[in-house]
């Protein structure tokens, strides 16, 4: 399944625009995730990669309409954008770095107090994040760059979202590491989350998604289903050259 097949999208973006300024950031960009889908948004630094997830998290005043499941967003807060199920994981993960692993997790099911699964969402966490089980009682600060990635989409988890928006997941990590985390956001295609994927690492996101954007300068410049875009020889010569960690692309094996 694409991300433009009929069923009703998990998110819809529908020309949003974002200024810093007078200086447009993001300009008329659209961008639909169908729920159970991987789309990715690829670019080069100061495309408007970031501002866009910010925007569509809420975190950003922006132009344009933002739906999920077919609701209008636009003024939404945070914090209600959260409790309906649009949650991003920020590029620098943003812990609490004082405090246990369990308490970071924990800290993710703030938007559903009152909510008895809590204690269910902690066990399929922790079953798809063994090695977070394993440090539950360690400080969060303490942890490897790839365990900190985990932890981070964890505590996202812990909120039961509709709409996963995942913000640079593979910075500052190691070509394997970055394989592990990969794997990891290519398995929650399963649970029926829409997954909007902003990555530097054109290879290893175009490897997992089912469609892809190119950003360049706040404006889509290129899109279409994973592979097409792979295949594309401007998308191929910018974006996919021997820079880009090796072996991603057996994911999709």
């Amino acid at each position: 399944m694409t991300a433009h097949a009929k069923e009703a999208d998990a998110l819809d973006v529908r020309a949003i625009g974002v200024a810093y300024g007078k200086v447009p950031a993001v300009r008329d960009v659209t961008v639909r995730v169908a729920p159970g889908t991987i789309v990715t948004v690829i670019g080069p630094n100061g495309a408007g990669k970031t501002t866009l997830l910010s925007a569509i998290a809420g975190l950003l005043p922006a132009t344009g309409d933002v739906r999920c499941f077919g609701e209008i967003a636009n003024g939404w807060p945070v914090e209600e954008r959260v409790r309906r199920g649009v949650v991003l994981v920020p590029e620098r993960r943003e812990l609490f770095a004082s405090m246990s692993v369990a308490d970071n997790l924990l800290l993710g099911a703030f938007a559903r107090r009152g909510d008895h699964s809590r204690a269910q969402r902690l066990a399929d966490v922790y079953g798809r994040f063994p090695r977070l089980e394993e440090r539950r009682a360690q400080l969060a600060g303490t942890l490897s760059g790839g365990e900190r990635q985990m932890l981070a989409l964890g505590r996202a988890l812990m909120s039961s979202p509709r709409v996963l928006l995942l913000d640079e997941p593979s910075l500052g990590l190691a070509p394997l590491v970055v394989r592990d985390i990969f794997a990891i956001i290519a398995a929650l295609r399963s649970t029926g989350v829409g997954i909007l994927l902003v990555e530097q690492n054109a290879r290893a996101a175009l490897a997992i998604a089912d469609y892809g954007y190119v950003l360049e300068t706040g404006q889509v410049a290129f899109e279409g289903d994973s592979r097409g875009l792979a295949a594309n020889p401007r998308v191929a010569a910018t974006y996919l050259g021997k820079g880009h960690a090796a072996g991603v692309a057996a994911l999709t094996g």
